[in-house]
């Protein structure tokens, strides 16, 4: 069976697969929705076959999914997740009820959709995948889907469904090349996603891109909530196992949880996901707020301030922009105030590097440079002119693998915290390299016990 999954993902990455191209290349993709919505009619349009939570934004939106599909989980109903890239396992991108989609079942579906594919000229990895998504779920007779953005909103592939909710998470830079070099360019590919009537959730927005968003949910009569305005958060208390928060709106709603993901941020995700899960409630599906405090104090989230170890700590992080290096280097002040850092740090080559760095510089001990193996990531030399620029002393491994071992050394020899962040890529490979290492560790003979006389 592997060598049948291996062989339908080469299928799908022998089209044009945009996250693996450069910035210049990706800066001039062709863009629409054309193809999609070809293809999904001869398909039979799948995707009208279920409800859909539709979630675009530059950060958070992957954890907004993940909460607000486990509260849906924690109703009893049977959920789709839909969500990119993945970690470890292409899989991974499609699941039910928190399951990817088992590789047999995607290897039948690659089958039962090449036909279709072969009618429809140039599509893309993406788009083919986003189509196996909505074809697994009407197959499986989801009751709901949760479905994340790809790229920006507006052309993105999954902006072929007609949601009951539509959420933006908050925006900042990212694939300026392909959004604009404005908050208010982004927030316009973002707002993409705004359909005609169909309630809206906001998380709080700088006011460039909330002005813009505004506008065109005005435009397009689209009933909005905003985060700040309407549904209101406050952190009751934190430790290193989870946080307290308390959630309401302007009417006397009240929500206390624990949430299980860590950082401040989350709890602004928090917010966005209930605020979301409150008005399909009141659109009539059968979710409380006992669903909301079960899914959102059980959710994992893989490499979002993923703990591996604690002593000494071992974090993994999706950290991949500036801002998503702020929030980062806050929950580690939180978290772990008394370790010194040894980041393994890698990036994507279109990424504003010293940025992340000035976040991150105050926790450094030590930065490990390195890079992925993915055509996007950044040289090397790149890097580390980088960290020259702001000032940080590194070490440069040409492999995750050695760069990863040198900090667990560290680790071992001081008790420092090593941190894993700067590119997905770099995180899944010492992700990998830790579950490895892991399995050895359990499967390795344990001495005999000495017979006490």
């Amino acid at each position: 069976m592997e060598h049948a999954y291996q062989r339908a993902l080469d299928y799908l990455y022998s089209f044009v697969d945009y996250s693996l191209k450069h910035a210049s290349e990706l800066a001039r993709a062709d863009f629409n929705l054309e193809r999609m919505e070809r293809l999904l009619h001869l398909l039979g349009d799948p995707h009208r076959d279920y409800p859909v939570l539709h979630v675009a934004g530059t950060k958070g939106k992957g954890s907004v999914c993940a909460l607000s599909a486990a509260a849906l989980r924690a109703a009893g109903l049977r959920v789709g997740l839909y969500t990119s890239p993945h970690l470890l396992d292409y899989a991974e991108r499609i699941q039910i009820n928190g399951q990817p989609v088992p590789h047999a079942d995607l290897v039948e579906l690659v089958e039962r959709i090449k036909p279709f594919v072969a009618q429809v000229p140039f599509l893309t990895t993406f788009e083919i995948t986003t189509a196996l998504a909505f074809l697994y779920f009407a197959l499986q007779k989801v009751e709901i889907a949760v479905i994340e953005v790809g790229l920006g909103g507006r052309l993105d592939a999954t902006n072929v469904v007609w949601p009951h909710v539509s959420v933006i998470t908050p925006i900042s830079y990212d694939h300026t090349q392909v959004l604009g070099n404005t908050l208010a360019q982004i927030a316009r590919e973002k707002a993409g996603i705004i359909k005609e009537g169909r309630p809206l959730i906001v998380a709080r927005q700088e006011a460039e891109a909330m002005e813009t968003i505004r506008r065109i949910a005005e435009e397009r009569r689209a009933p909005l909530t905003l985060i700040g305005r309407d549904v209101f958060v406050e952190r009751c208390s934190f430790d290193r196992e989870g946080q307290y928060i308390a959630i309401w709106d302007r009417h006397g709603h009240r929500l206390e949880t624990r949430l299980a993901l860590l950082g401040p941020h989350q709890v602004e995700n928090a917010a966005v996901a209930a605020a979301a899960l409150w008005e399909l409630q009141a659109q009539g599906f059968p979710i409380s707020d006992a669903h909301l405090r079960q899914g959102f104090s059980t959710v994992r989230w893989p490499a979002r301030f993923e703990v591996a170890r604690f002593d000494p700590p071992l974090i993994f992080d999706a950290a991949h922009n500036q801002a998503s290096f702020h929030f980062l280097a806050q929950t580690l002040a939180e978290i772990f105030p008394q370790h010194p850092v040894s980041l393994v740090f890698g990036a994507s080559e279109d990424k504003d590097i010293p940025a992340m760095l000035r976040e991150i510089r105050p926790r450094l001990k030590k930065l490990l440079l390195t890079r992925a193996h993915h055509p996007r990531a950044a040289c090397l030399e790149h890097l580390q002119a980088c960290a020259q620029q702001v000032g940080v002393a590194f070490e440069s491994y040409p492999t995750v693998e050695q760069a990863f071992g040198r900090a667990l050394e560290l680790s071992a020899q001081d008790g420092s915290a090593v941190l894993v962040a700067g590119s997905m890529f770099v995180t899944a490979e010492a992700m990998e390299l830790w579950s490895a290492l892991a399995d050895r560790r359990s499967s390795a003979p344990r001495p005999p016990r000495a017979e006490r006389g």
